[in-house]
């Protein structure tokens, strides 16, 4: 089982934002409280579950086991996990 995050690619609120995502829903929320988000930061969305984290979160999730993906070198493997994600959400 892993915890993935993205490349820090959406410009939002003058910060570079990653998203983070996992096999299953539990590995998501421990690895979210190991960074110290709160729950309510968890995006439960038909678009994929996830947890929007800054780059210096994801470089914190790093440190702490999860894998980088890249939307620009890992198309199929980041496909695969947001795929993987979009079954996982239960809210439109």
């Amino acid at each position: 089982m892993t915890v993935y995050v993205d490349d820090a690619v959406t410009w939002w609120r003058g910060q570079r934002w990653a998203h983070l995502m996992a096999d299953t829903l539990d590995e998501l929320h421990a690895m979210a409280a190991q960074l110290g988000m709160p729950r309510r930061a968890f995006q439960d969305k038909t678009s994929g579950a996830h947890y929007d984290v800054t780059v210096e979160l994801r470089e914190q999730a790093l440190r702490l086991g999860a894998v980088a993906i890249s939307r620009h070198t890992d198309r199929e493997l980041v496909r695969a996990v947001i795929r993987n994600a979009k079954t996982q959400a239960t809210q439109p």
